[in-house]
């Protein structure tokens, strides 16, 4: 019977981890390799392309994990696009604080640090923001043109947070931007 082990599953939650906090280029192989336990030959064979490989990879595990998370915050607000959007940015906002400030969103790190360079991880990265947006804009609905610009000005207000609160240790940037989506 093959011999199975989860070195590919703790080498990706690894390097999110590490994208997130200390970004694509200033993580290294060995780090990841060290950090995640993983035998050297068993993440060569589950990325024989390497790092580039790994970051499609976190990618795609960042992209089912957020997206399952938007869609619950989408469903436990039940048609409330304030008390879905004052949810989102507290979820984003806690996560955060709970790292000391440290984790930024791996999708943006590597749409800096990777996007311009590299189509393939542009692609897949515009795949996982146009879902994002997707589901925003069917939470704060309707389901039209101006939902969508207003999606896509949410997620840019919450990335743009991400690196505000970062610099200011503080939750008031996405509090800031909740306030933009209440209805006066």
């Amino acid at each position: 019977m093959p011999r199975t082990t989860d070195a590919r599953k703790k080498a990706i939650e690894t390097a999110e981890r590490l994208f997130r906090i200390q970004g694509y280029a200033a993580t290294g192989l060995t780090q990841i390799i060290e950090e995640s336990k993983s035998p050297k030959g068993s993440f060569y064979f589950h990325f024989p392309a390497g790092k580039r490989e790994l970051a499609m990879e976190v990618i795609a595990a960042y992209r089912a994990k957020t997206t399952a998370g938007f869609r619950a915050l989408a469903d436990r607000a039940a048609g409330n696009p304030e008390r879905f959007v004052r949810a989102l940015a507290k979820v984003v906002a806690d996560e955060m604080s709970a790292s000391g400030w440290r984790k930024g969103c791996v999708a943006q790190t590597l749409a800096q640090e990777l996007a311009p360079m590299d189509a393939r991880i542009a692609d897949s990265l515009a795949a996982l923001f146009d879902e994002w947006i997707a589901i925003i804009a069917s939470a704060i609905g309707p389901s039209d043109k101006s939902a969508r610009r207003r999606a896509i000005a949410l997620v840019a207000g919450l990335e743009g947070a991400r690196t505000l609160a970062r610099a200011q240790r503080s939750a008031a940037p996405f509090e800031a931007v909740a306030a933009q989506f209440r209805r006066e």
